[in-house]
């Protein structure tokens, strides 16, 4: 099939994606962007979209989706869609969605759950024999008692469509546990649990085209997301040894969870736990999308791959049955760290290694991205950066009931 200009929509109700967009131009479709109207006045490269339209709700209620669709059929009177990708994790299901009703080619309703949904990511996994924490979902009364009673605490009580580790609760003993449940009253069922076990917390962030994982990086966070979010911690993450035992597991379990999860074409970001008491890798979550939190950047400055543009190069390669060949990947280490500040604009002067190849610009925020050959380097400076932010810069708000952007 020859190449032709397509047409992009692409949602995002968080200011994201701008190299998607850009790649998107480069190849010269047209780009269409659904955003919030909240977001209308950010740096968006604006050069590359056509056309962006704005809405003033994000959430995904059954109303708000219908408001949406009815905009989407408007937009179609005069301007066929050829493709609508979803830019940010909360807008996996609009796109979905929006897929289903008007018969656009992509992941439908019931393969984008298991990329959003916390109990269809277990139950998925499991079906397919991949480790997971025990789990049980939050229906019936009956089967939750038996759960806490044959299974040790602590669990944790996770919802069950947001990110990282937002409304995430950690309960000792079955008393706790029914609290927390009951004070969910009717929302209950948006919610599981399952058990708490201490381990490493590792992301791997791929890139696959006609079912065949063509790119795949392995990155460890040096305080896990729950410790960050619920203990004031600092965020980090640095690559994986190449090579190394760790690192040829999770690509083994990353293909498994990519090929269960029906994942055929694009980017994902997947969680995986090292549980300390047994040794093993256990699945915890993944998405059809580019890791958020500035992860991207840390993997293109280890590797050279640009996560955002070749997921566009993809998208537009499937859909046009063409071949797509994925760039060569170097393998040098990188790390970042980020942390909230108390300064609105926080000071780099006392950060000078030459490492530093990347500065968080972003009010009451500090943070940056290292780059070396030595993995050890990498570390040692986090540490030592890490320990500068702490008495220099570090603040922490509470964590979230419910993710925010």
């Amino acid at each position: 099939m020859n190449q032709r200009p397509l047409t992009f929509l692409c949602v995002s109700f968080f200011f994201k994606g701008s190299d998607f967009l850009i790649s998107c131009k480069e190849q010269g479709h047209k780009v269409f962007l659904l955003t919030n109207e909240s977001l209308k006045d950010d740096p968006w490269p604006r050069e590359a979209i056509d056309e962006m339209y704005y809405m003033e709700k994000s959430e995904n209620t059954p109303e708000n989706l219908f408001e949406i669709l009815k905009g989407v059929a408007y937009l179609l009177r005069n301007n066929p869609i050829d493709i609508i990708v979803a830019l940010d994790d909360y807008d996996v299901e609009k796109a979905a969605y929006l897929r289903e009703h008007f018969r656009i080619p992509g992941m439908g309703q019931t393969t984008s759950y298991h990329f959003r949904d916390k109990l269809a990511m277990r139950m998925r996994a499991a079906d397919a024999g991949i480790r997971v924490p025990v789990f049980n979902s939050l229906f019936n009364d009956e089967a939750i008692n038996n759960y806490l009673n044959t299974h040790e605490g602590p669990w944790l009580i996770k919802p069950r469509s947001e990110a990282a580790a937002a409304g995430i609760k950690k309960v000792h003993t079955a008393e706790e546990a029914w609290k927390v449940i009951n004070d969910h009253g009717e929302e209950r069922h948006n919610f599981l649990i399952e058990q708490f076990r201490p381990g490493d917390v590792y992301h791997v962030d791929a890139l696959k085209y006609n079912g065949e994982m063509l790119f795949c990086q392995s990155s460890k966070y040096l305080d896990t997301p729950f410790e960050v979010a619920h203990g004031g911690g600092i965020f980090r993450s640095a690559t994986v040894e190449y090579g190394s035992e760790d690192e040829k597991a999770l690509r083994k379990l990353n293909e498994e969870v990519l090929k269960a999860f029906g994942l055929k074409n694009g980017a994902s970001h997947s969680e995986y736990i090292k549980n300390k008491a047994d040794g093993q890798f256990y699945f915890l979550e993944t998405s059809s999308r580019v890791g958020g939190a500035h992860l991207a950047e840390m993997v293109e400055v280890a590797s050279g791959v640009n996560l955002w543009s070749e997921w566009a190069k993809i998208e537009s390669a499937a859909l046009q049955d063409q071949q797509y060949t994925a760039p060569d990947a170097k393998k040098d280490h990188a790390g970042i760290v980020i942390s909230l500040s108390k300064n609105e604009q926080a000071d780099y002067s006392m950060f000078d290694a030459p490492e530093i190849v990347w500065k968080l610009d972003k009010e009451y925020h500090v943070g940056m991205i290292l780059n070396s050959a030595d993995r050890n380097k990498i570390i040692e400076l986090l540490d030592d950066y890490t320990g500068k932010i702490y008495q220099h810069f570090h603040a922490s708000a509470p964590a979230p009931d419910t993710a925010m952007h």
